[in-house]
């Protein structure tokens, strides 16, 4: 058995439960978790979650990003991951999804600012945003790796989605969680000021994110910001 068998099973899980979430689907978004001080589990590249097993884990060295275990091809945003990793001694892990709010503020070009207590808490003051780059690309990972600061634990990637960052990988996903109500209350503000559409649509989109905010599951599961 691997030694870094626990490490795998615990980023399948964590799928699995993003994906329960709707914030991964298909083959969209990664995980990657620090199992040891050189290496990192991370999934594989366009592999299904519901039926990604521990064995397709692929882990990495987190220095040259070079394949230590896994016969399948490592997510293209390997990079990004490890950026964070090496950047932020503090995090175990790193998530990176496509999820349907932030990323549409993520379309708008802006940061996301963070107005709950909890959340500026777990996230910091502001969710900063990364320039465009290709998915994938040395070029995205360079421009990531510009915006990485201690008292932030999530970016937006511009037309893109988010990467969160967290002490566990608990953390990590209850910050993916902040970062979705927070983009809710900016959106539901927007919104409610905007002079666009129909009052009936107004009304759905501002519906739709209310009930996003009231889901009692939706509650982040807490991490914190460095202040290192």
């Amino acid at each position: 058995m691997s030694r870094y068998q626990q490490g795998k099973e615990r980023v399948v899980q964590a799928c699995l439960q993003l994906a329960d979430r709707g914030y991964l689907a298909g083959t969209g978004g990664n995980l990657a978790l620090r199992v040891a001080d050189d290496a990192f589990a991370v999934t594989p590249s366009a592999c299904d979650y519901y039926t990604m097993r521990p064995d397709d884990i692929c882990i990495l060295r987190l220095d040259t990003l070079a394949v230590i275990e896994g016969a399948l091809k490592p997510s293209v945003e390997s990079g990004i991951h490890a950026r964070t990793l090496r950047a932020r001694p503090d995090c175990a892990a790193s998530v990176h999804t496509h999820q349907p709010l932030a990323s549409a503020v993520a379309l708008l070009g802006v940061a996301l600012p963070v107005t709950d207590a909890g959340a500026r808490a777990a996230l910091g003051p502001v969710v900063p945003l990364v320039p465009y780059g290709p998915s994938g690309t040395g070029l995205l990972a360079a421009a990531y790796g510009r915006r990485l600061r201690a008292d932030a634990n999530a970016y937006l990637l511009r037309n893109h989605g988010l990467v969160c960052c967290g002490a566990t990988l608990e953390a990590a996903i209850g910050n993916v969680e902040w970062v979705e109500r927070e983009a809710a209350h900016f959106l539901r503000q927007h919104i409610g000021l905007a002079h666009v559409g129909t009052e009936a649509v107004r009304r759905h989109a501002l519906d739709v994110l209310g009930r996003v905010l009231a889901d009692p599951v939706a509650q982040p599961s807490g991490g914190s910001v460095a202040t290192a």
